[in-house]
């Protein structure tokens, strides 16, 4: 909401201005379709030539995640401490051997099945059972444990945030590409030399408009943008971190509760919830 928000504000305090203080907008109008074929052609081949074709699509999906925003709420992060809380619980109270049926088929899981967003998420689920499976084979040694999962995080996240990069790019490309833009057109005007000074005067100004597009959609539109998915793919990215915070917890021995504990002091302040609140979900879960 608030980047549609943005966008009617950006458009509104430049042209308004413009026109406010004077400007032609006739000129801008005319010249625009042009100078959009060139810089967004260009942009776009140089977009297409410079990442994979999983990048490419991982950036359409990029920008609805940029406008949506995180898909985890505070719910989910409740949701997850429940979750963390019944396997190490089951582990702790129960050993591994009553945890194999749980992680091997998570989606037959009684325990997964209580949380079905989580289960949707098959990084989340993979990171738990993957983790849990190397408790099951006497991997016991926090440490390894803890930098085993460091390195499946930084991992995931560096993947993740590719369409932002290839965002940010292209934003970094545009002002160039408009300056691409604008030398053809004084490239052009130097061809009618010979014209009057109104004519040369409008042809200037259509080129000057290629270089004024560049700009302002590197910096008021691609580039925020870019900026907007890098923030969301982050906070998405602390909710794989409570796994690892609370897995850690209970490798070094600490009761089911505790280790949640520590978690929740990992969720982001906007969407963490209290001690009670936690307490309350925690005692509504039946046993397993």
């Amino acid at each position: 909401m608030f980047q549609l928000i943005g966008i009617a504000l950006l458009f509104g305090a430049v042209f308004g201005t413009y026109i406010m203080t004077g400007g032609n907008m006739a000129v801008i109008i005319e010249a625009a379709p042009h100078e959009m074929m060139t810089i967004g052609g260009a942009g776009i081949a140089a977009f297409l030539i410079s990442n994979s074709l999983s990048t490419i699509k991982a950036t359409g999906g990029g920008l609805g995640k940029a406008v949506a925003g995180p898909k985890w709420k505070a719910s989910d992060y409740t949701d997850l401490l429940s979750l963390l809380f019944l396997l190490t619980k089951t582990m702790k109270s129960k050993g591994v051997i009553a945890l194999e049926s749980h992680i091997e088929k998570p989606e037959d899981s009684t325990i997964f099945s209580r949380f079905p967003k989580i289960v949707k998420d098959h990084f989340a689920v993979d990171f738990i059972c993957d983790t849990l499976r190397m408790m099951t084979m006497n991997l016991e040694d926090p440490h390894q444990v803890e930098d085993a999962m460091e390195k499946q995080l930084e991992k995931h996240h560096h993947e993740a945030l590719e369409p932002s990069h290839a965002l940010q790019n292209l934003a970094d490309a545009l002002p160039a590409l408009g300056i691409v833009a604008a030398v053809l057109g004084v490239i052009k005007t130097m061809g009618s030399i010979t014209e009057p000074p109104a004519v040369l005067g409008a042809m200037i100004g259509s080129a000057l408009v290629g270089t004024f597009l560049g700009v302002f959609l590197a910096y008021g539109l691609v580039g925020p943008f870019a900026s907007r998915l890098k923030a969301v793919i982050d906070e998405e990215g602390a909710f794989y971190k409570i796994i690892q915070a609370v897995l850690v917890a209970h490798l070094h021995g600490n009761a089911a509760q505790i280790s949640v504990e520590i978690g929740r002091g990992n969720v982001p302040s906007d969407s963490q919830p209290s001690f009670l609140e936690m307490e309350e979900a925690l005692g509504a879960i039946p046993n397993v």
